[in-house]
């Protein structure tokens, strides 16, 4: 077996970021570190470690949806020191990672799984899998801007593909909307609306894929139905 597909299989990371953790010098195999790619391994005798961890292929998978709250970072450790969504899980019986990443200063829906082959599944640009968002943004959202982000705005000098846009509701100085997208940008959804000359008051995830917030409460956690999980790996 390949060195990245078990790190995956051991809900290390997807292979792709395996792959990065193996290049930058955290992986070890039977004490000897490794930055090679493709480096096959016997999962029945090798010892492998991650930055001097012992891991192992998690035969048992899980997959949670948590409502995340403003205020936490969506990695596993912050430098800074900020409060970090893995930091709910700190007595779950195996290791989790967080699919994909949602803005500190954004809330709602996250997926959390030991499944890499999964996470790598759902965030791969080719399979395009819809995430839609609650956006409250700064005064009237006119038609035109509407139109605008529908069919796609430049950003990095590239234009967003198409995205879903609803107004859900006008008020006095913002109006709230609903937006679907599928790609993967950093901080995607506010630069948008920054692009169209409007900026985001608050941002909530509701949904991924085939899963949904609903009234899940803040700061909480689910596991996924074995229903939503089929779906999921029907993507």
């Amino acid at each position: 077996m390949r060195l990245q597909k078990y790190l995956a299989l051991s809900g290390v990371a997807s292979r792709r970021n395996s792959e990065k953790l193996i290049a930058e010098g955290h992986v070890s195999v039977n004490g000897v570190k490794v930055t090679e790619m493709g480096i096959q391994i016997d999962e029945t005798k090798d010892r492998i470690q991650v930055d001097g961890k012992t891991v192992r292929i998690e035969r048992e998978k899980h997959y949670l949806a948590y409502n995340k709250p403003v205020g936490e970072v969506t990695t596993v450790s912050d430098p800074e020191g900020r409060a970090t969504v893995m930091d709910k899980f700190k007595d779950y019986p195996v290791r989790l990672y967080p699919v994909g990443r949602l803005d500190y200063d954004s809330e709602g829906l996250l997926l959390l799984t030991n499944d890499g082959d999964m996470m790598q599944h759902l965030l791969h640009p080719s399979h395009e899998v819809p995430k839609q968002y609650l956006v409250r943004v700064s005064n009237h959202l006119e038609d035109e801007n509407i139109r605008r982000l529908r069919a796609g705005v430049e950003l990095d000098g590239r234009l967003t593909s198409p995205a879903q846009v609803r107004v859900v509701r006008y008020d006095t100085f913002a109006t709230d909307v609903l937006v679907t997208i599928h790609e993967g940008r950093n901080r995607q959804v506010r630069r948008m609306f920054e692009a169209v000359g409007h900026s985001v008051v608050h941002l909530k995830r509701v949904g991924f894929g085939p899963i949904f917030l609903n009234d899940l409460p803040r700061g909480q956690w689910r596991r996924l139905t074995d229903v939503e999980v089929r779906k999921l790996k029907g993507l």
